[in-house]
């Protein structure tokens, strides 16, 4: 585990690199979703919570209209874009500055609610790719800064829905609210659960140390990108089998036997019948979760991953391995997270055994000769802040 990230740090690295010093440090975490892939964006429900980790931002305001990015992770020169302007899309910048079509977006999102330019270091300890929406964190940071600097006033949940607004129109990813949400919304030692339709959101206690157990990382080392088209595909065939259907979507699928039935592209109906259960499971990890039956989540993790595997056909083979091997060492249940295609899956075990899952999956990578794979212990914390 990597050591927090230091305020005092960042900001005298802006000071280095900008001749002035940071007006203040904004910090958005990353996040696990414990349990709810791909029902945001089919107006479905999500269980997510905040990691510690995420990315930090020192800034200060400019007068120019201008916003001016650097990040510690991309050194070299300072990215620079008018704040006032339509969408870029992060293809439409040089492949080593597609990452500020993320803050970029942001501020032009941001733009016509009263916020300015701004020159912006960035910071993360979240790994990118590895499914922990490090871009969500990134728009996040970005938009409490902004915010912040021009006194505008947003609500938390309407800046999630602007952050979303940003990666779609500015990233090119057709994004849930989830991943914007959580890293707005969360609080330490809970879960949020989300209707991703009102937006409306609740709190749910989620502390699986207090119940013996340890919410294992699993960083599977094969790298994802969401703007590659896959995300977008799954999406359009979620829009697809709604129309089929006569229904706004496939969160309002009442009768799932019917709907199958009714459905004659079996890519369809297997996609279907992912979002139909999944959005079950979600309300019924959320049941366990207030009834204070944390190790029972376990099976429920792994019939998510079954589904996401088998019926969304989104996993991956480091991610089936990681779920394989830790259940065979002890695990309670585990799944992949994320948008899919690569990233990072999640393992639920009791505490003692998180050594031997640990162990089990490095030897079930090595015996495939992969990359050994990284792990996290995860911790609920508290939703994006200022820091210093």
């Amino acid at each position: 585990m990597t050591a927090p990230l230091d305020p005092d740090a960042l900001a005298a690295a802006f000071t280095e690199a900008f001749r002035h010093a940071p007006e203040g440090v904004w910090h958005a975490p990353g996040r696990v979703n414990l349990i709810g892939e791909h029902t945001d964006y089919n107006d479905g429900f999500v269980l997510p919570f905040a990691l510690a980790q995420g990315v930090s931002v020192a800034a200060a305001a400019r007068s120019d209209g201008v916003l001016e990015v650097r990040s510690r992770q991309a050194p070299g020169d300072a990215v620079r874009a008018p704040v006032a302007g339509g969408p870029i899309t992060a293809e439409g910048w040089p492949a080593e500055h597609a990452w500020a079509a993320y803050p970029a977006g942001v501020a032009r999102v941001l733009a016509p609610y009263g916020t300015g330019g701004a020159s912006l270091l960035i910071d993360s300890d979240l790994p990118r790719g590895a499914g922990l929406s490090s871009s969500a964190a990134l728009e996040c940071a970005t938009a409490l800064a902004l915010c912040e600097l021009s006194g505008v006033h947003v609500e938390r949940p309407e800046l999630a829905r602007l952050a979303q607004r940003a990666e779609h129109e500015h990233v090119g990813v057709p994004c849930g609210l989830m991943d914007q949400a959580a890293s707005l919304l969360c609080r330490a030692g809970s879960a949020l659960m989300l209707d991703c339709r009102s937006g409306l959101s609740s709190h749910v206690p989620f502390a699986p140390g207090d119940a013996g157990l340890t919410l294992l990382v699993v960083d599977t080392r094969a790298r994802h990108s969401l703007t590659a088209g896959d995300y977008a595909g799954r999406r359009a065939e979620c829009e697809r089998a709604a129309a089929e259907l006569g229904v706004p979507a496939l969160r309002d699928v009442k009768d799932l036997a019917g709907a199958l039935a009714s459905l004659r592209d079996p890519v369809l109906r297997r996609r279907v019948q992912h979002v139909v259960t999944e959005n079950h499971r979600v309300e019924a990890a959320t049941g366990l979760l207030r009834a204070g039956a944390v190790a029972e989540l376990g099976a429920m993790l792994t019939a998510s991953h079954l589904s996401l595997r088998d019926q969304f056909e989104i996993s991956w083979p480091q991610a089936d391995t990681a779920v394989e091997a830790a259940m065979r060492a002890g695990a309670r249940g585990g799944r992949m997270v994320g948008g899919g295609f690569g990233g990072s899956a999640i393992v639920l075990a009791p505490a003692d055994r998180a050594g031997d899952v640990r162990e089990a999956i490095g030897a079930a990578y090595a015996k495939r000769s992969w990359e050994p794979p990284a792990f996290l212990e995860a911790a609920p914390s508290d939703g994006a802040r200022r820091t210093r």
